[in-house]
């Protein structure tokens, strides 16, 4: 299936792509409300986040350019250093901009 890069086109793909993010994200919800939370299911859906995070990361780090491996290195040590989430992204947008203005 091909869809036409017009105007039309690329609004029918936003629409799309809206419809699906609603239904997983309320669908998700909605099946979570009949699962009862325990320490163990707690326990999934907290590292759950992680691997999310660890599966975008790591082909990042293997196939990126040398921005988005500056990048990387800059958050890691930024949230390590101040432990929140909000400087160690602005650090390694920052750092991803420099090394790709630079080089």
């Amino acid at each position: 299936m091909t869809i036409e890069t017009t105007s039309a086109g690329v609004l029918a793909l936003i629409a799309i792509m809206t419809v699906v993010t609603l239904v997983t994200r309320f669908g998700g919800v909605f099946l979570m409300s009949f699962v009862r939370i325990n320490p163990r299911v707690e326990s999934f859906i907290n590292t759950m986040a992680s691997s999310v995070l660890i599966a975008i990361i790591v082909p990042m780090a293997v196939d990126g350019d040398l921005g988005a491996l500056a990048a990387l290195v800059a958050t890691a040590v930024t949230m390590l250093a101040t432990r929140k989430p909000l400087p160690s992204i602005t650090v390694g947008l920052l750092a991803a901009a420099l090394v790709r203005y630079l080089g």
